[in-house]
């Protein structure tokens, strides 16, 4: 008898933000289903897929300098994701690539596959889940519930490599959200571009799922995934008015209270430069108004600081904003220039230097502003999701927590726990990221069930 055949091994890198790593996820499923089995070295690898980033030039960086580290050490490499759409300077460089592929192109990355490494006759080698092969640990998922954006903001070039918003049909979202719920997720992290415009393109058109009738728009999508009784977090939400249907699912428990907002920035001129679809002082309205319903809310967000134009006084009005808004999250860039963007005509460039010292700025006012709100934590019960274990004790996350970007709960000596298990705790230390906790209950039932956090 002929000795079996081996599944062939693909190596797979995946870089830039969530949404590529759902490409990532996409293409990594179908090629298990096709019986190809992942490799996690080069050197064992048959062929390697790198999906690569394209937004900013420092991330173009680093995908160029993955694509050449991957042919160093295995030589077949096939490119994908955003930066594929600058074929001809991938090629320039490295003439040795299999393939070059954009982002969403996930039937010409398998073609391509199969081109360099051709499957097995035999398809079912390596059966798949039904949830799909998943890059993030078990107890919790990405949700990509649309692919493009429909803006033109002046600093970036997302539309020209993803195209328009094109939402998924609702039942779609809510079967995939199904099937990652009976696989084990305790949180589904829904993403997209622009999430609160999600059904915009399909005309709100009404959907079917469990014998309800929802109409494809965000705040529907919320309340479906809202009924599945795990973890519903929301991220990059643009503050138009119908989020307001949103925070009352908050605050009955249905879905987190946590919005991921892309702010930018707080000064009326420098958003009208960016081409942003908001106002500073009416966001501030609306954000109040969303607390008197959900005083738990906490709202993340991300600032660019150096856009051009923007001088001492934009910097300092966002600054101001930052004092009255108090967002619990807020990450912060320093601008640079992306190929093809508009906003490298504007006048006005602000000196590197400057930049950093803006963003040392915003930065040190923020963590004063992110410690006073941990402080109110001190004393209070919250419900926390574990993520890791180790012989020092768990590492979780609260309400507010998304993961990798966020703060933790530390639960000091507490190895009896797993990963995915949420519990309520009492929480004793705050800095300005982070709580400190200990265990009161098991968070057994949907946390929608039990009465609110305190705090």
């Amino acid at each position: 008898m002929p000795p079996a055949k081996t599944a062939p091994k693909i190596g797979f890198v995946s870089l830039g933000c969530p949404k590529a790593l759902v490409d990532s996820e996409r293409i990594i499923t179908r090629l298990r289903a096709e019986g190809y089995t992942l490799s996690p070295t080069y050197e064992d690898a048959d062929a390697v897929v790198v999906n690569t980033c394209g937004f900013l030039n420092s991330a173009k960086a680093e995908s160029l300098q993955a694509i050449g580290e991957a042919l160093a050490e295995n030589g077949r490499v096939i490119v994908t994701g955003c930066l594929g759409v600058e074929a001809d300077r991938i090629r320039d460089q490295y003439p040795g690539v299999l393939s070059v592929t954009g982002p969403q192109q996930y039937e010409a990355v398998v073609e391509a596959v199969h081109e360099a490494v051709p499957r097995l006759h035999d398809p079912f080698v390596d059966l798949v889940p039904p949830e799909g092969i998943r890059l993030t640990p078990r107890h919790y998922a990405y949700l990509k519930i649309s692919e493009g954006c429909n803006h033109t903001c002046s600093f970036c070039i997302i539309p020209s490599m993803r195209g328009p918003l094109k939402s998924r049909p609702l039942s779609d979202v809510m079967r995939e959200a199904e099937r990652l719920v009976a696989a084990g997720v305790q949180e589904l992290l829904v993403i997209s571009q622009d999430t609160s415009a999600y059904g915009l393109d399909l005309g709100y058109v009404e959907n079917s799922w469990r014998d309800e009738t929802y109409e494809t728009r965000f705040a529907d999508l919320a309340a479906a995934l809202g009924s599945l009784g795990v973890w519903v977090r929301l991220h990059y939400v643009y503050p138009y008015p119908h989020v307001d249907r949103v925070i009352p699912l908050m605050a009955e428990g249905r879905v987190l209270p946590y919005l991921d907002i892309p702010f930018q920035h707080a000064s009326p001129t420098v958003l009208k430069a960016m081409r942003r679809p908001a106002h500073g002082e009416k966001t501030l309205q609306r954000i109040a108004a969303w607390r008197e319903i959900c005083p738990d809310l906490a709202i993340r967000s991300t600032f660019i600081v150096g856009f051009p134009g923007e001088t001492e006084q934009d910097f300092t009005m966002l600054l101001d904003w930052l004092s009255e808004a108090r967002l619990s999250r807020v990450g912060c860039f320093k601008y640079e220039d992306v190929d093809g963007a508009a906003a490298n005509a504007l006048p006005g460039q602000v000196p590197d230097d400057v930049k950093a010292e803006r963003f040392a700025r915003l930065m040190e006012h923020q963590q004063a502003i992110s410690e006073a709100l941990l402080a109110e934590r001190v004393g209070g019960t919250i419900e926390v999701m574990v993520d890791t274990v180790d012989e020092e004790g768990a590492i979780a996350r609260s309400h507010w927590d998304a993961p990798e970007i966020d703060g933790n709960v530390f639960l000091e000596g507490e190895t009896g726990l797993k990963p995915g298990d949420r519990l309520m705790v009492t929480v004793e230390e705050a800095n300005e990221y982070d709580l400190w906790g200990s265990p009161v209950a098991p968070a057994s039932m949907p946390f929608a069930a039990k009465a609110p956090a305190s705090g």
